[in-house]
């Protein structure tokens, strides 16, 4: 499989989305946001994703000249209406927007509606942790999981993300069903099967074909504990936030669905570490971190490499298939 110099990756995914319309910084802090999935090892969320993305761009799917517009504006909420422009640079905005006004408050949440999908969540913490902050994300996106006991899929994979200033970072980052989508379709792409019981067919039926689960639904993690959670995510993203439901938003594996804005909302919640404490003077934070390790465990997402500063000079993996299609597209947009 090839590999890319994390920051040529960069580079080319900057160019590839500035071709499409999108302009520089969003196209580059994007590219950035897509390439940190590569380099923590989620190839599901990372360049593979990018063809998608840049086919919605063309088909008028996403918007390339989004912009953030401000519905809500109080001390320590903010929402913004983000005009179905790229998720990754709208959710890392938000992030910094929530800090900078935690850091203030001691508590701050902010909200995006009407964007879309935005990769790996645990990347949009990290502008939390960054500054000593704990941070918690929510997202929604299609509708593939159905409520416990039904047979319809209302829910999606519901990522939910959050982050520790611990040393190193507790980095928390999963999807509420079974496994992320996104690595159903890598496994769909390269031909291979899924684990057993982590999807059904369209009809509810146990499968281990990727290209049928990916027409079909996925089970929920941990049975109905894993449903209940998807339903707080979903609360807090398409029911509140809005302007859709899961059950509503376009599926961007589905090349006819391309031109169909996803109106997919995230929120965002940065929290002020230092006033937590209720005695004042608080090293628990390093106390936790050496007992998980003299337990000879690890904290969560503690290998995983700070999104905001990433080595250009490491490398990435991709499969021959997302080269291809990343070389078919230079020439398609004339780079």
């Amino acid at each position: 499989m090839p590999t890319l110099k994390v920051g040529s990756a960069i580079a080319t995914a900057t160019s590839l989305l500035e071709a499409a319309g999108v302009p520089t910084q969003e196209a580059a802090t994007t590219a950035r946001c897509i390439v940190a999935s590569d380099r923590w090892g989620i190839g599901s969320h990372g360049l593979m994703r990018l063809p998608f993305y840049l086919s919605r761009l063309q088909a008028g799917g996403i918007n390339p000249k989004a912009k953030l517009n401000t519905v809500t504006d109080l001390p320590s909420l903010v929402v913004f209406d983000g005009e179905d422009g790229l998720g990754h640079w709208q959710l890392q905005k938000a992030s910094e927007i929530a800090s900078e006004r935690a850091m203030v408050n001691g508590i701050a949440a902010v909200g995006v509606g009407r964007s879309n999908h935005c990769g790996a969540l645990g990347i949009y913490v990290w502008p939390m942790i960054n500054r000593g902050l704990v941070g918690i994300a929510f997202s929604t996106g299609p509708a593939v999981m159905p409520p416990w006991g039904g047979n319809q899929s209302l829910l999606s994979t519901s990522p939910i993300a959050a982050g520790i200033p611990t040393n190193p970072p507790t980095v928390v980052d999963l999807a509420t069903s079974a496994v992320a989508r996104g690595k159903i379709q890598a496994k769909a792409q390269a031909g291979a099967e899924l684990e057993p019981g982590w999807a059904f067919t369209k009809d509810g039926a146990p499968t281990t074909d990727a290209k049928e689960a990916l027409a079909g639904m996925l089970a929920p993690l941990g049975g109905v504990k894993g449903y209940a959670i998807a339903v707080l995510v979903e609360s807090l993203t398409g029911m509140l936030i809005g302007p859709t439901l899961a059950k509503n938003i376009p599926d961007m594996f589905a090349a006819s669905q391309d031109a169909l804005p996803q109106q997919i909302s995230h929120f965002v919640i940065a929290i002020d570490a230092s006033k937590l404490s209720v005695d004042g003077n608080n090293s628990r934070t390093s106390e936790f971190a050496h007992e998980v390790n003299s337990a000879g465990g690890r904290l969560p997402g503690s290998n995983r490499v700070n999104p905001e500063n990433l080595n250009s000079g490491d490398e990435i993996t991709i499969t021959d298939q997302v080269s291809e299609q990343l070389k078919t597209w230079s020439t398609k947009l004339g780079i």
